[in-house]
């Protein structure tokens, strides 16, 4: 939508600069309020029922049924099943067969009767669908785990690849680290191949077409290129040959396996994700290690960690991201504080003190993570994991972000944490300028095309928005010396601009967010505001402005529909839009102005915003998320940006986020 349609459609949407003031009164107030104690922020993290049915299936996998939780869980799952019948990756999304078959077998597990109405119309949308034999692969491995389908409708994944060395294809040193940690314990269960004790003796041979032991030709695509049907031959070819490796070999790479896994246990469980985390769980008890060993009891407390309670439902989160949360709202805070109208400067300020110390406590200086694998050998550690505790797989962008806030709170009292990670972020660029979320040119596309990698996110390249938040750190902090490494990274975010002006959100809701995240950059970085680079890219947003004055963007913009647009405006999406376009000189413009009018109309009493729409994502296509601490802390950012910037003398965004 243009600009002055926009102005046509909003004409009575004047900015009231009095209800700006009260709206960031009123949000800092309540986002304050959510603080906790030691300084940080937590807010939840919800996925699609992927999670929580996995979560039911382990306990009835485990035979340590809690039925009350179980009921709960039942209730979350039944509530957001799709008007389709079965379950969607995110909020109003379409079907979704895997996610189906999950849900099912898991309401199914919690007693649910495959007569009743709402298991009828899932059963017969999985079947519509093709059943479950077409599910994907983590499915199909959740399915053999339970006997419902054969170890051969899985792809050929030899525990033996924990043996090959770095620059080997196949080695799982070229996986992405959340695909690194998933994989070796899933290796060891499907070289042990164990059947779920299932104490209540549910199957679901009623989600298939064809009975399982039938199906002649699990591995059907669709492939993404001729690689992927060279590498299904190749999968047939080894099938055979697999049993035939010797025991020794077999032994010693099972052994490989859980000497890759227990450095990277702790509290916060292999990884700090659901499906690490229930996977070693389960590996475990295919060794035949007692609930009550100690490795046992934290892996199993971690996942007990992720069950959210409210409203007489519990789900299943994939992570919890306290680290992310805090330096968000920490910035949003910080914002709220500064400027001529700073709000409770001296009280928000002793608090984001305290969120300081709490950062600087959990910045990970002794640890070299998996990482290190492509670095100098003499980078030392300095980042920050998006969890409370994942020593070995610190996060560039989180990392980018908590340096941002340690320099704009206290840049001298922060120094040494501060020069730390900035240490670490230049060692971790990549060779195209880039930088990737936890490695470094983690990029060997072909290994996306084997039969394993369906869902296409085995890999771990560089991306613009991760990249975008490394120049805006590094930028702010100003060091001559940086610059050729600025430089680098500008050059990659040119190259990486989509046609349309936008670019390519990889880990939020999805062009709004890439173009938001990459003009802040430019803008910290020096490109000036009249470069065609930010030109075309503010034409974009301004174009895909909604009437009412808010910016939204449907989730199904990974899967081909329109970028930047949805049938809604969304508080988080028009928070970005607005700072994207305040970055590069747009403040006092009219689609700023609206912009923000919807922002104070979409308040509600409390200080707070709403809105049901997922915002960021895992996997394209694969795995989306909810964070529900975006619509608080982005819409105050925006709100007190451009207060700020009304306020200052330059009139320029002089910080990097």
């Amino acid at each position: 939508m243009s600009e002055t349609l926009v102005r046509e459609k909003t004409n009575d949407a004047k900015t009231d600069n009095a209800a700006v003031e009260r709206a960031i009164e009123s949000a800092h107030k309540a986002l304050g309020g959510r603080q906790k104690a030691d300084g940080h922020w937590v807010f939840e993290l919800e996925a699609d029922a992927t999670i929580p049915a996995e979560y039911v299936l382990l306990e009835h996998y485990l035979d340590r049924i809690d039925l009350e939780r179980q009921a709960k869980i039942g209730g979350y799952l039944r509530r957001i099943q799709g008007e389709h019948g079965g379950w969607p990756l995110y909020h109003d999304g379409g079907f979704e067969l895997s996610a189906s078959v999950k849900a099912y077998f898991a309401l199914k597990a919690i007693g649910d009767d495959i007569n009743a109405p709402h298991m009828k119309r899932a059963r017969e949308a999985i079947l519509d669908h093709g059943g479950a034999a077409h599910s994907n692969v983590f499915t199909r491995f959740q399915l053999a785990l339970f006997g419902e389908v054969p170890w051969q409708a899985t792809p050929v994944m030899p525990v033996e690849l924990m043996l090959l060395p770095r620059k080997a294809f196949f080695s799982m040193w070229n996986m992405s680290y959340w695909s690194r940690t998933v994989v070796a314990p899933l290796l060891v269960l499907a070289a042990l191949r164990p059947c779920a004790i299932n104490p209540h003796n549910i199957h679901v041979r009623e989600l298939f077409v064809q009975p399982p032991e039938d199906v002649k030709d699990w591995i059907q695509g669709p492939f993404r290129s001729r690689w992927g049907r060279f590498f299904k031959h190749l999968d047939t070819a080894l099938r055979p040959i697999i049993p035939h490796i010797p025991r020794n070999v077999h032994d010693k790479a099972i052994k490989a396996a859980i000497d890759f896994i227990e450095p990277r246990l702790s509290e916060g469980g292999l990884g700090a994700i659901y499906p690490a985390m229930a996977n070693v769980v389960m590996m475990y008890r295919a060794l035949g290690v007692a609930d009550d060993d100690q490795r046992v009891v934290t892996a199993w407390q971690s996942i007990q960690d992720l069950l959210v309670e409210k409203n007489g439902e519990i789900y299943c989160q994939p992570c919890v991201s306290p680290v992310w949360d805090t330096g968000l709202s920490g910035l949003a805070m910080m914002e709220a504080a500064s400027g001529a109208r700073a709000t409770e400067r001296e009280k928000t300020m002793a608090s984001l003190r305290r969120s300081a110390e709490w950062l600087r406590d959990r910045q990970i200086l002794d640890v070299k993570g998996d990482w290190a694998m492509n670095t100098s050998p003499d980078l030392r550690p300095g980042g920050w994991a998006f969890q409370y505790e994942n020593d070995y797989y610190p996060d560039v962008d989180d990392t980018a972000v908590v340096g941002m806030l340690l320099h704009r709170v206290d840049p001298e009292g922060n120094q040494d944490a501060i020069e730390r990670a900035r240490e670490w972020i230049i060692g971790m660029q990549s060779t195209n300028g880039g930088w990737g979320a936890f490695d470094i040119d983690n990029d060997l596309d072909l290994l996306n095309h084997i039969p394993f990698s369906d869902h296409g996110a085995l890999l771990d390249p560089p991306t613009a928005d991760v990249s975008a938040r490394c120049i805006s750190f590094l930028a702010q902090l100003g060091y001559a010396e940086d610059r050729p490494i600025i430089d680098r990274a500008l050059a990659y975010l040119r190259s990486d601009q989509e046609t349309n002006g936008s670019w390519f959100g990889r880990w939020g809701t999805n062009y709004i967010y890439g173009t938001w995240s990459v003009l802040c950059a430019l803008n910290i970085a020096g490109v000036p505001h009249e470069d065609p680079m930010i030109q075309r890219a503010v034409t974009w947003l301004k174009s895909v402005q909604r009437a009412d004055g808010g910016w939204g963007e449907d989730c199904a913009s990974y899967e081909g529909a329109q970028p930047g647009q949805y049938k809604e405006s969304l508080p988080s999406q028009t928070a970005w839009a607005v700072l994207g376009l305040m970055a590069v000189g747009e403040r006092n413009s009219d689609a700023v102005q609206h912009g923000i009018h919807f922002l104070t109309q979409a308040q509600d009493d409390k200080g707070e915003w709403h809105e049901e729409p997922y915002n960021a994502v895992g996997f394209p296509k694969v795995f989306y998320l909810r964070y529900h601490g975006y619509k608080q802390f982005f819409p105050l950012t925006a709100l007190a940006r451009y207060r700020n910037l009304g306020d200052s003398n330059s009139g320029r965004v002089e910080v990097g986020f």
